[in-house]
């Protein structure tokens, strides 16, 4: 079932989850994953994953094979969601302070400053970032797996 408002849903439980477990895979198809804390945009058009990280030569590696990753948030009471994505680097400066700043000002436990690990800020070598765009999203809650709505998702 497709539903219009997928993205502000995905939004809703993914930012109340906060973090989440990304995968990717390496050269022989072999997954690894990873927690990591995305901050989500939507546009009104267009979702957007954020993902402030260290390019650690695995995470370089892998999307250098393969451009795709998937994020998996899940919580206690078996709320789900998932973000099947390309991911791509971001070198430019103004866009990575930008987030930066989204995540700064955006209330915890969803807010992060990344001042306090990274003094180098948004242009430092040690930390980059990473934009998702979803071609997939799956959304699940209790209310679904009792049978009071149907899961959310997006081809």
């Amino acid at each position: 079932m497709v539903v219009e408002n997928v993205q502000s849903e995905f939004i809703e439980v993914a930012h109340r989850i906060v973090w989440c477990t990304v995968a990717t895979v390496d050269r022989r198809g072999r997954p690894r994953s990873r927690v990591l804390h995305p901050y989500w945009e939507f546009d009104g058009d267009q979702l957007v994953g954020w993902i402030v990280t260290r390019p650690t030569p695995v995470k370089v590696a892998h999307l250098a094979n393969s451009p795709y990753l998937s994020c998996s948030y899940w919580d206690p009471t078996h709320d789900t969601a998932i973000a099947d994505c390309r991911a791509e680097w971001i070198d430019d400066v103004p866009t990575r302070q930008r987030v930066w700043e989204l995540y700064r000002e955006a209330p915890e436990p969803l807010g992060f400053d990344f001042w306090k690990v990274f003094d180098g800020g948004p242009s430092s070598e040690i930390v980059s970032l990473l934009r998702l765009t979803p071609y997939r999203l799956r959304i699940t809650d209790v209310a679904t797996l009792s049978g009071q709505k149907a899961p959310l998702s997006r081809p």
